[in-house]
């Protein structure tokens, strides 16, 4: 079974965008390896997560900042 990528965003951070960005380029890039792409409005303030299945794959809060589109296709790429 493929799997399913989870964005989660604040939607008070106004981060829609930047996650839906972040979508394109994760289907355009393994269209055929992935289920889907779920977009997930968070109720924690803040919030920038990608996880893939149980893995999260990338936390804003822990980084200090927004993952470049290079180190989230190597990290799907792994998995």
């Amino acid at each position: 079974m493929k799997p399913t990528i989870i964005i989660e965003y604040c939607p008070k951070c106004n981060w829609l965008l930047r996650a839906a960005y972040m979508a394109q380029e994760l289907l355009t890039t393994f269209e055929a390896d992935l289920d889907s792409i779920a977009l997930k409005p968070s109720e924690t303030a803040g919030r920038y997560t990608i996880s893939l299945g149980d893995v999260v794959l990338f936390d804003r809060k822990e980084h200090g900042r927004f993952p470049e589109i290079k180190e989230l296709n190597s990290w799907c790429a792994t998995r």
